[in-house]
């Protein structure tokens, strides 16, 4: 206890042992209450010019927060259009019968191989065959009629006109069975392009007709991806742009182009058509989804920093750097020009140069010059 501190107490008590009345008590104590705050102030100036001159800082200030650093680098900046497509066959053809009849053959299964012109299916052609067996028989006559006359002719025996006649016949003959084997192959259901049986959807006895689908066939060789975008992005799409392809269902992404953009836009839809090619390959199927990124927009050297750490002061964005300052590491505001964002990825035109050290966490409740710690 010290001297002052004692004499208070003394007099306190003297005070309160003299004075009898219980006015003059409270003004006494109040006296030295006010005496007291007096001497504390007085001992906290001495205390902090103490700290001033052996460099001891206020305890508050010496409070350092944890946060962690990313190095700004130059890197590739693309800016994408996000549409939804599907997978798609070039070479996706439901096949029908070419004539009307009862079906009375299946020659194939789904998933069987075939290739172009091969027969899949047989149309009833009873009454073809029949007229083909009586025309054979006209024919067989025909043929011997003409060789005789054709003979006699050579002697000069008969008449040119008998010889005319007797092969007119013949050709006639000829050209009528030419017509009934063209109606018979009409009644084979054969396949117009080589690839896969899909879909067999004829049953025998089935009444086939031109139009009604009996079969699928695919060529799962030569598909693509095709997609609708909207007209607002009709005059930034042309044919040859780069596009990232994600498959979500397979985990599969391709780097590839466009090879269609129309050039008219849907009427009812309000969209352009793209189209995009792909490889063969055995995992794509047909109306898979297909997740397309088209480039329009491309940065080398740029610098990209993540959208989460942009903070913004006045309408200006800005982020937190560690910067060392007198041997402490601190966090300096920096001002930025933004260009274009995609998703969590900003591109910086201005503010940044390589070898920044952003704050990417723990920047929250900084301010400029704060004290941090790696």
């Amino acid at each position: 206890m010290t001297k002052k501190y004692a004499f208070l107490i003394a007099s306190l008590t003297l005070v309160l042992a003299a004075c009898g009345g219980g006015g003059d008590k409270a003004a006494k104590l109040q006296q030295l209450k006010q005496e007291k705050v007096k001497y504390n102030e007085g001992i906290d100036k001495k205390i902090a010019a103490l700290e001033k001159e052996v460099g001891v800082k206020d305890s508050s200030a010496q409070k350092m927060k944890d946060v962690s650093v990313t190095a700004v680098t130059d890197t590739l900046f693309e800016h994408y259009i996000d549409v939804q497509g599907s997978v798609d066959a070039r070479e996706n053809v439901n096949v029908s019968a070419r004539v009307p009849g009862v079906i009375t053959s299946i020659l194939v299964r789904e998933g069987q191989n075939v290739s172009q012109g091969q027969t899949l299916a047989q149309v009833d052609d009873q009454v073809l065959r029949a007229n083909m067996a009586e025309l054979r028989t006209q024919m067989e006559l025909a043929n011997t009629l003409f060789e005789k006359q054709k003979n006699l002719w050579a002697q000069k025996i008969g008449s040119e006109v008998q010889y005319l006649n007797a092969k007119n016949q013949k050709e006639s003959l000829e050209r009528k069975m030419a017509t009934l084997q063209d109606q018979q192959a009409q009644t084979r259901i054969i396949a117009p392009i080589s690839g896969t049986v899909d879909a067999v959807i004829a049953k025998v006895g089935d009444n086939a007709a031109p139009g009604a689908p009996a079969f699928r066939v695919v060529n799962a060789n030569n598909l693509k991806v095709t997609a609708n975008v909207a007209e607002a992005y009709a005059g930034l799409l042309k044919t040859g742009d780069d596009v990232i392809l994600s498959f979500p269902d397979i985990n599969r992404e391709i780097r590839t182009n466009i090879s269609f953009a129309s050039r008219t836009i849907d009427p009812l839809s309000r969209t352009i058509k793209i189209e995009v090619p792909l490889k063969p390959d055995n995992v794509l199927r047909p109306n898979m989804i297909a997740h397309i990124r088209i480039v329009d927009y491309t940065a080398k050297n740029a610098v990209v920093i993540p959208v989460s750490v942009i903070q913004y002061t006045a309408g200006k964005p800005y982020v937190l750097i560690a910067q060392n300052a007198n041997g402490k590491m601190v966090a300096q505001r920096k001002t930025i020009e933004l260009g274009r964002t995609y998703n969590d990825k900003a591109e910086i035109k201005s503010g940044l140069t390589t070898g920044d050290k952003i704050i990417t966490t723990g920047f929250q409740g900084l301010n400029d010059n704060d004290l941090i710690k790696l």
